[in-house]
């Protein structure tokens, strides 16, 4: 059976301001604590394919990987795939972006599979992607809220 996980965070900032500032991939190592580098590799329409290399680990070791990702922003919704999977069999992604009282809940579901003969599997994998995706959406938000406030004060 494949692994998923399913998070969601409310961000106190107008949809186009969440929407443009989470699919700028460019800006992403400075959105994202974890990326290095975001390098866009081909544009066909709205679909990017781009490169994303992750800071080195302790042990010096540095992770990278394509993926391919196409923004709707009609439905407010991205579909998004790992091309080249590293210890996934697949990956996919779907980021949803939808009104609330409190702002816009950004969710993203990731399906997988861990590819067999590794040292972990799908259960492990799924804590590490929660633990990673909670850590990282709490720093988006943050990050936006600051640009949605300073965009506020030069109104006002």
């Amino acid at each position: 059976m494949a692994g998923a996980t399913d998070n969601a965070i409310v961000i106190d900032a107008p949809m186009d301001l969440v929407w443009d500032m989470t699919n700028d991939v460019e800006s992403w190592p400075g959105l994202f604590s974890e990326y290095a580098k975001a390098e866009i590799l081909k544009r066909e329409g709205a679909t990017l394919t781009f490169r994303l290399t992750l800071h080195p680990d302790e042990d010096g070791a540095v992770w990278s990987w394509v993926s391919e990702r196409t923004p709707d922003p009609a439905t407010r919704t991205v579909r998004a795939r790992r091309i080249e999977t590293g210890p996934f069999e697949f990956m996919n992604l779907l980021w949803t972006y939808s009104r609330t009282d409190a702002g816009v809940e950004m969710r993203w579901r990731q399906e997988f599979q861990v590819r067999e003969g590794l040292p972990f599997g799908n259960e492990q994998m799924t804590e590490r992607l929660n633990r990673n995706t909670r850590r990282e959406m709490s720093r988006i938000k943050q990050l936006v809220e600051e640009a949605a406030a300073e965009k506020r004060e030069v109104r006002g």
